[in-house]
């Protein structure tokens, strides 16, 4: 059993599945809930949102650039 701890490939896989977590998982989803939420957010989930984007921040950088979160309109006109 021990020589499953002292496995250097176990930790990398443990390594690479925390860093995919914290920057490509957990990033997406915010991504989707600021998307869907945005106008309708009360104070305090934004304040809880504002706080998950500055913990969450060089994931949301990663995908910024192919990201639009900006308003549909009305097509009008």
């Amino acid at each position: 059993m021990e020589s499953i701890f002292n496995n250097s490939f176990a930790t990398l896989v443990t390594y690479v599945g925390v860093f995919s977590i914290y920057l490509l998982v957990v990033p997406l989803i915010l991504f989707y809930w600021m998307n869907n939420r945005w106008n309708f957010m009360g104070k305090f989930e934004r304040l809880g949102v504002y706080g998950l984007v500055f913990l969450f921040f060089p994931g949301l950088i990663l995908f910024s650039p192919f990201l639009n979160l900006r308003l549909k309109g009305d097509s009008k006109g």
